[in-house]
């Protein structure tokens, strides 16, 4: 049986990324993102799974800046649909919570609800973590955001159903392996990840986008970032649809290491159901 580990305590919305994705596998909780990403490299997980981007939120920075040198390859994404829950001891109510503690991200998402119904927003470092403090402190007036999973595991009563702000958020989770997967297309959607530094030439930048317009590629994502903290280092990040064996990707890519002085794919996967039902 396969462990996948992921950050966060259990009942966690990566924990739900990992059902989602394989619901008979085991789960390994983990403290940070650097220690899902050793767990997987020093063999005690066969699979991470991490957050990369939320639609209300946006990116998660680290993962950003941990991916490229974590050695390991995106073999799947997984778009979870954040339903955020307002929840409390046994046979307290909604007019009994005066604060509410979630993780940082949480908090912003249900802002609303939260200042209509007076309730104080505390930052936690893991919200599933603090259902579980939550039980054993029993602490009267708190409650906590998570998930349904997390009420279910820690026994905990849902005293609100689905108080985010937007009804669309969602988190988009990649789940990676030591190893590579190019194999698994047949009529699947296929995404690919990398990342480039553009060579110090004007509009090289510019020119190597052109690549992708010229063969008909579609980048669903570009972001830049710094390198070593340098102003003059940057990097990008990009995702594409397609597969590199594809041959309009192929010419794409072929163009971009022109203008380029490093490309590294960081993983060819195929799309999640919810990604091609948008298209």
């Amino acid at each position: 049986m396969k462990t996948i580990a992921f950050q966060g305590e259990l009942g966690a919305y990566s924990h739900e990324a990992c059902m989602s994705v394989c619901s008979s596998c085991e789960v390994l909780p983990c403290k940070s993102f650097e220690e899902v990403i050793a767990t997987v490299k020093n063999t005690k997980a066969d699979l991470a799974m991490l957050p990369v981007e939320n639609t209300t939120y946006g990116r998660v920075e680290d993962i950003h800046r941990l991916l490229p040198e974590s050695g390991l390859h995106i073999i799947g994404e997984v778009f979870i649909r954040v339903r955020i829950n307002l929840l409390g001891l046994s046979g307290s109510s909604l007019d009994d919570i005066k604060l509410a503690e979630a993780h940082l991200v949480l908090l912003p998402q249900a802002a609303i609800f939260l200042e209509k119904n007076g309730i104080r927003g505390v930052r936690v470092v893991d919200s599933a973590g603090a259902a579980a403090s939550l039980v054993k402190s029993e602490r009267k007036g708190v409650g906590v955001l998570a998930s349904k999973l997390a009420a279910e595991i820690y026994g905990l009563d849902i005293l609100a159903e689905n108080i985010e702000d937007l009804n669309h958020n969602t988190t988009r989770f990649l789940l990676l392996s030591p190893n590579p997967d190019k194999t698994r297309r047949g009529n699947t959607q296929m995404m690919t990840t990398f990342i480039f530094q553009v060579r110090n030439i004007p509009a090289a930048l510019y020119k190597a986008m052109g690549s992708f317009a010229t063969n008909g590629v579609n980048m669903t994502k570009l972001e830049s970032y710094m390198v070593g903290g340098s102003f003059s280092a940057t990097q990008f990040y990009a995702d594409i649809e397609g597969h590199p064996d594809d041959k309009n990707v192929k010419l794409a890519l072929d163009e971009l290491a022109y203008f380029t002085q490093s490309i590294s794919i960081l993983g060819v996967y195929p799309a999640d159901s919810k990604r091609v039902q948008s298209n």
